[in-house]
């Protein structure tokens, strides 16, 4: 293969804001990059209009071998990315025709020359990791091939979305975790549809840190409702479920596992555990995509601003390809809209929302406080107070989606921006003061955050496929569309802010649509109608 390099389009990075950077990549230091090359000539994905436009009994849901075989990369072209590593003292580790990517390992000194870069050792706060500066270079005749390099850059990419309780942020005394809420608490109160318990399905739910204890969970299920599902640690790399201590990173992981499994008990749940890194991220959601035992619906609690420079083009174009392939294989996608208010947790005077909840193929989950009495609703508001849910309109993914033509999103906050995909999509209950039990490494605690959101519609979307299933004979992947034709199937929340924008009759970029009203939802997507919804009670069908 010849010499000559180009650079690889959308690569280019800049340093981190406040980065300094400390020296070179020890020579020895191992790297690790996934290279994604392009579909098979000729294959092109439905297109998110397209999706939208297609009802869900309608659409064309393939199996993760037909998905490969038809929308995969052309396995010569896998060949000739190895073939380069290979010329530049590389190892392929890996070649998927289904995730269309060559996982390549070299020396620091090796992975520089091979893509013409020159890598060192950044410092950011506390945290050192490695980086680069300008593109990465390709060879010329793998232009038309090769679509992203992804693991040169080691920074954490995402942070969870959680808030505890307490506004320190460590753990609250045990016996106040009577003042939150059980997840089944709240499935009830948004009226999830009953007798339904996700037997049949897959949740997949990511993590890049922390753990879980089988004998927290054990505990835990048989004092909210007597069941635990199946639980099993798919572990990315060199990543590991690797619990701790209560106020580390396991936080997260338990909330998004006890409140999905305590909704829906009987869905099976892959945890996929990564490295917080870009590399780490996308290859767990590829990897859960892709996974042939089927996850039907993944839970995202992670993220970071969009527009913050972590994220380089080619990077959001990866994750864009991979959520538009979980469409195609019918998962639907949950992720949390962000904890920081309208701007993100940046302070430049502009407001932020948050990636990847702002991708248009995933399901936004923003937040809201709950208060309840005698199993009814009696108040539901903007989450604003110890953090505020995320939202906003995205400056990535503009015009606005057209399953949002419909909504009136608000127009943008920062001056001269452009229109663009408005999020939240949905809400659900995320105030930590009013916030879900939980059990961390044998404590017991209140936890909140859009964290809880996105597994809490996971479950939901979980008995959602259970029902409808025998009749569509797929489950319901992506159903940004068929959410926002459901108006019945909302709670509209129409008081508080969570900075820039403000609640309101209707969609808005605080809680979009509103929280589900689970029975109504079901019915609006071809379930079994309801004859008996009432708000916090049980349903009956007919």
């Amino acid at each position: 293969m010849a010499n000559g390099h180009v650079p690889l389009e959308g690569s280019e990075r800049q340093p981190l804001a406040d980065a300094r950077r400390i020296g070179p990549v020890p020579s020895d230091q191992t790297v690790r990059v996934t290279v994604t090359v392009r579909r098979r000539p000729g294959s092109k994905l439905p297109s998110l209009d397209e999706l939208a436009a297609t009802p869900i009994a309608e659409r064309h849901v393939l199996s993760r071998a037909e998905f490969a075989e038809e929308y995969g990369a052309d396995p010569a072209d896998l060949d000739k990315v190895a073939q380069f590593a290979q010329e530049h003292g590389l190892e392929v580790l890996e070649k998927s025709p289904a995730k269309r990517t060559v996982v390549l390992q070299g020396t620091a000194p090796a992975m520089s020359e091979a893509f013409k870069v020159e890598l060192a050792m950044y410092a950011r706060g506390d945290q050192e990791y490695r980086s680069r500066e300008g593109s990465i270079q390709i060879p010329a005749e793998l232009t038309d091939i090769v679509e992203a390099v992804v693991g040169l850059d080691t920074h954490p990419i995402a942070r969870p979305h959680l808030r505890r309780a307490d506004e320190g942020g460590g753990l609250i005394s045990a016996h106040a975790a009577a003042d939150g809420f059980s997840p089944i608490e709240i499935a009830e109160l948004y009226d999830f549809p009953a007798d339904l318990d996700g037997s049949g399905e897959t949740i997949a739910i990511i993590e890049l840190g922390g753990g879980f204890r089988d004998e927290d969970l054990d505990t835990y299920f048989s004092e909210h409702g007597g069941r635990r599902p199946t639980v099993t640690a798919v572990e990315i790399g060199t990543a590991q479920n690797s619990p701790s201590t209560p106020d580390s990173a396991d936080g997260e992981v338990m909330l998004d596992i006890e409140v999905a499994g305590a909704v829906a008990p009987g869905a099976n749940q892959l945890v996929y555990f990564a490295n917080n890194t870009t590399r780490g991220f996308l290859g767990a959601i590829q990897e859960a995509v892709h996974d042939e035992r089927s996850p039907s619906v993944i839970s995202i609690s992670w993220g970071a601003p969009e527009d913050a420079g972590a994220w380089t083009p080619t990077n959001l174009q990866a994750f864009d390809e991979t959520f538009r392939e979980a469409a195609t294989v019918g998962v639907t996608i949950c992720v949390a809209a962000g904890d920081n208010g309208s701007t993100d947790k940046i302070d430049d005077g502009r407001q932020h929302v948050d990636f990847p909840a702002s991708n248009p193929f995933v399901i936004a989950c923003g937040g809201t406080r709950l208060e309840a009495s005698n199993g009814t609703v009696t108040e539901e508001v903007v989450w604003e107070n110890i953090g505020a849910t995320g939202g906003g309109i995205s400056t990535v993914f503009a015009p606005p989606p057209s399953y949002q033509d419909s909504a009136s999103i608000d127009p943008p906050a920062n001056p001269g921006q452009a229109p663009g995909r408005g999020v939240p999509d949905v809400a659900g209950n995320a105030a930590p003061d009013t916030g879900y039990q939980v059990r961390v490494d044998g404590e017991d605690t209140v936890i909140g955050g859009t964290s809880a959101v996105a597994p809490l519609w996971a479950g939901l979307v979980a008995r959602l496929n259970q029902s409808l299933r025998p009749s569509i004979d797929h489950p319901v992947g992506f159903l940004n569309a068929a959410l926002y034709a459901a108006h019945d199937g909302f709670s509209d929340i129409t008081q508080g802010t969570n900075g820039a924008f403000r609640a309101r009759e209707g969609w808005d970029a605080c809680t979009g649509l509103g929280r589900p009203i689970g029975a109504k939802l079901l019915e609006a997507l071809g379930g079994p109608v309801a004859t008996t919804t009432q708000q916090g009670g049980a349903s009956s069908y007919s």
